[in-house]
């Protein structure tokens, strides 16, 4: 996979109190990517963005939600997400990153 390719696969970290929670508990780190991206690119961009050693991926597409208001109905694009999990002994720590 070209470098190209590679940044437009990962979107980025999708932190929420759930995400936080299954990346406590089973070492599993959530990304929303690209929505024609698949699992081996998954896995090989997260491997050579970030250098860690993936374990598995688990993507699911995710519904955009209806929103209401005075002025009408509108309606959130569509999105993929990944659950990926790690080999024991690495971790991907966000705090650093700028």
């Amino acid at each position: 996979m070209n470098d190209d390719r590679l940044y437009r696969v990962v979107l980025g970290a999708h932190i929420s109190e759930k995400a936080t929670l299954i990346a406590d508990e089973t070492n599993q780190i959530t990304f929303k990517v690209a929505k024609d991206a698949t699992r081996p690119e998954i896995k090989e961009a997260i491997e050579r963005i970030y250098g860690v050693v993936v374990k598995n991926v688990t993507v699911l597409n995710v519904k955009g939600k209806v929103k209401r208001s005075f002025r009408g109905v509108s309606k959130k694009s569509n999105w993929k997400k990944a659950y990926v999990g790690l080999e024991a002994g690495h971790d991907i720590d966000f705090s650093g990153i700028n």
